[in-house]
């Protein structure tokens, strides 16, 4: 019983270093292929402007929108409580300003959860007839997001981590390393029972 308790134990540490090493250089080198539409994900607004982390991952998908990566942006979020407005409409608004045209840009302004911004995401995208999507978010955020999108039917989606991560420093990293770390192991575990 000892051996099997020491196996089990040995093959989780395994795992768990596997999937932390998986999730640090998730996205480091990967080239960025054309998409029908790159969905940004939501984060924080405040008072009607975006948040450090949610502007960085909106300029990474403006940059992929003027590259001619993507025909679309879709972002995502909604309304938390006492919030002016919702994630995906600050959104929308600050791309607006930097001469994305209204015509490309479409709305998930009902969810606040990754899971729920993913499908309701691809619900908006289906009426225009997208089924390619680059997804944008900070990087330890994408390898867990991209995961939930391929559950959820997005089968053609690449992940792209945005340059303009408000995560910098060892300081501000690795608390976010570490919670996501927990979720995609979480996520991951769920998904075998």
């Amino acid at each position: 019983m000892k051996r099997i308790l020491q196996f089990v134990l040995i093959i989780a540490v395994v795992y768990a270093l596997f999937t932390g090493y998986s999730l640090w250089t998730y996205g480091e080198e990967e080239n960025i292929p054309e998409a029908d539409a790159a969905i940004i994900l939501g984060a924080a607004q405040w008072n009607g402007k975006p948040s450090p982390v949610f502007e960085g991952r909106l300029k990474q998908g403006i940059e992929l929108y003027k590259e001619d990566k993507v025909d679309y942006l879709v972002f995502t979020g909604g309304m938390s409580k006492n919030a002016a407005s919702s994630e995906a409409e600050v959104g929308k608004r600050y791309a607006l300003e930097r001469g994305i045209p209204k015509e490309d840009i479409l709305l998930e302004d009902q969810s606040l959860v990754t899971e729920d911004n993913l499908v309701n995401a691809q619900e908006v995208a289906k009426d225009q007839g997208i089924d390619s999507y680059l997804l944008v978010s900070d990087q330890f955020h994408l390898k867990r997001a991209v995961g939930v999108a391929k559950s959820k039917g997005m089968n053609d989606v690449t992940g792209v981590p945005t340059k303009y991560s408000a995560y910098e420093t060892l300081e501000t990293k690795l608390p976010f390393f570490f919670r996501e770390w927990a979720y995609l192991m979480a996520h991951q575990l769920t998904k075998l029972f």
